[in-house]
């Protein structure tokens, strides 16, 4: 019985140890809020400056024309974007997307006429998206980033309209390149395209390039006991469906790959922004850091375009810039859904969070859809769960005659195990029984924490009474203190250790629990509350009628 317990006690806290370990990698990175239109002016402060690419023909100054000149005539032309889905910022010089806020997200729940603000540019921070041409015939050159032209300094998603085009023009020479973005009601997905209209009387070619440019500034001040996100860059390659990388470690050694269709983005808890370029061409990646700055580069440069004369072509890609959706990330691209990260057990998270899903679809509740979950869990590991504790009712029955073998035999410790595995084959006792279930279903408790610690649908989703928020901590912390009182009812119905120190390491496990639990999302508390409260009823059913049985003599 006693390496039983310490089998239990081990696995108790090997799963607190990795519960530990994950819960350092949560921590959401919330810029400092800060309005739209407030920050216009700063986003035009702020010199775009070295635009890179895989190449050395990507320009690092504005000769002709000085920077400061560009930058200041560019910020009385900032154009301004709003949709259902954005509320954005594009500089005519070079037209980057140099601020966008998602109106659908607030920034806090107590504030929704502030919104979540993805990219921004301030004066302490950098954000934005670049993209441009490069090559032979390209607007971006070693004299500078072009300056384009619109026919609006503002554009508006009308009531009943699905699209909305912003197009920006540069003349170059007898060549027309409009610069179009084209935003889509209800989407995250932004559609460039540059349309070449060549009326000279020679061949055009240009490459395309883009990127996402950021500082590595967290906003937020991490304590030991907040949970710490992954914030960095990722990217799909040939040998990796999803790469991660910090920007320590950009910083270290600049990464770069060639593949066909891809994508590289910028990842940080519960929203990504991302370069998506055309799928059937090749596209050379490039992350690295800028200089002795503090800006890391996440981009991409595609194949060369080449528009005959008196001829019209087109070069395209996509920008996604919102939360993380999966089955909008799948439709994107192949690969980008992993961006919500749930670790090495995604192949049993993917499916409880589909099922997630599906039961929120009938009940229009998501703390409501974490408890119908939690009871198909329970239920799918019933027989596994009662083999648990059959084993473990049997073992409490005989817990008053293992104290009284111990008792006689002292210190002799050979022939207590020999009448113990007597006792165990007399009983009909599996020694095994009480933990081998328990260690199966771990890696679903573990992968339904993925899942609840990753899910943006449960940002800033209420609950009933006291919770409006399923994604943040308890405010009253009235479920960790149920989690730790369902937790030491659960060991009252369990087989008490023998060993002195092994009881107290036991008796330790629910105020360890609670206090860590008091940190955690109102979400998954939820859960651990909901399913200890069925495996209290399920233990304590199965105790009473194992009780009941007549003992061997």
């Amino acid at each position: 019985m006693d390496w039983q317990k310490n089998l239990l006690i081990a696995a108790i806290l090997t799963t607190l140890l990795m519960l530990v370990i994950r819960w350092h990698e949560f921590q959401e990175q919330r810029p400092a809020p800060a309005a739209v239109a407030s920050q216009t002016s700063s986003s035009a402060a702020t010199p775009t400056g070295a635009v890179p690419s895989a190449t050395s023909e990507i320009p690092v100054a504005a000769n002709e024309l000085s920077e400061a000149a560009k930058v200041e005539l560019a910020a009385e032309k900032l154009i301004t974007v709003k949709t259902d889905s954005f509320d954005l910022v594009i500089n005519p010089l070079g037209g980057d997307i140099v601020q966008l806020a998602l109106p659908r997200h607030f920034l806090k729940l107590d504030t929704p006429d502030q919104p979540f603000v993805l990219l921004d540019n301030r004066d302490n921070h950098t954000y934005l998206a670049q993209s441009g041409l490069i090559g032979l015939n390209g607007t971006d050159t070693a004299q500078g980033r072009p300056l384009f032209s619109s026919e609006q300094q503002s554009y508006q998603l009308a009531d009943g309209q699905q699209q909305l085009q912003v197009d920006l023009v540069l003349q170059q020479g007898d060549v027309k390149i409009t610069k179009r973005f084209t935003f889509t009601r209800g989407d995250y997905l932004i559609k460039v395209d540059y349309l070449i209209d060549n009326q000279s009387a020679a061949a055009w070619s240009a490459q395309l390039y883009g990127q996402i440019k950021r500082d590595s500034q967290n906003f937020v001040k991490v304590s030991a006991l907040e949970m710490n996100p992954f914030l960095g860059a990722a990217i799909t390659t040939t040998d990796e469906n999803y790469k991660k990388l910090t920007f320590a470690k950009i910083a270290e050694k600049e990464f770069k790959t060639t593949e066909k269709g891809g994508w590289v983005a910028m990842v940080q808890h519960y929203f990504i922004s991302a370069w998506i370029p055309d799928a059937d061409s090749q596209n050379t990646y490039h992350l690295r850091k800028l200089g002795n700055n503090d800006l890391y580069l996440m981009g991409f440069t595609g194949k060369v375009n080449e528009v005959a004369a008196g001829s019209q072509g087109v070069i395209s890609a996509g920008f996604y810039a919102g939360p993380k959706d999966t089955k909008r990330l799948e439709e994107i691209s192949p690969y980008l859904d992993l961006t919500v990260d749930y670790g090495w057990l995604w192949w049993v998270a993917k499916p409880l969070f589909w099922v997630l899903k599906f039961i929120h679809n009938l009940v229009g509740n998501w703390g409501l859809a974490i408890i119908g979950l939690t009871l198909c869990v329970k239920l799918l590991f019933f027989k596994l769960s009662a083999t648990s504790y059959k084993s473990m009712a049997k073992m409490r029955k005989l817990a008053p005659k293992m104290a009284e073998m111990k008792e006689r035999y002292g210190d002799d410790r050979q022939k207590f195990s020999q009448e113990m595995m007597k006792m165990y084959k007399t009983e009909k006792v599996n020694p095994f029984g009480g933990c081998l279930p328990l260690l199966i279903q771990m890696p679903v408790f573990l992968a339904l924490y993925y899942v609840l610690m990753e899910s943006v649908e449960l940002r800033h989703s209420p609950f009933f009474g006291w919770i409006l928020d399923l994604s943040v901590k308890d405010p009253y912390f009235v479920l960790p203190i149920i989690y730790g009182i369902t937790m030491y009812f659960m060991q009252k119905l369990n087989p008490q250790p023998t060993d002195p120190m092994q009881a107290r390491i036991m008796q330790m496990l629910p105020l360890i629990f609670t206090f860590m639990f008091l940190w955690f999302p109102a979400g998954l508390v939820l859960y651990w509350v909901t399913n200890n409260s069925l495996s209290i009823l399920q233990q304590y059913i199965i105790t009473k009628q194992i009780d009941a049985e007549p003992s061997h003599k």
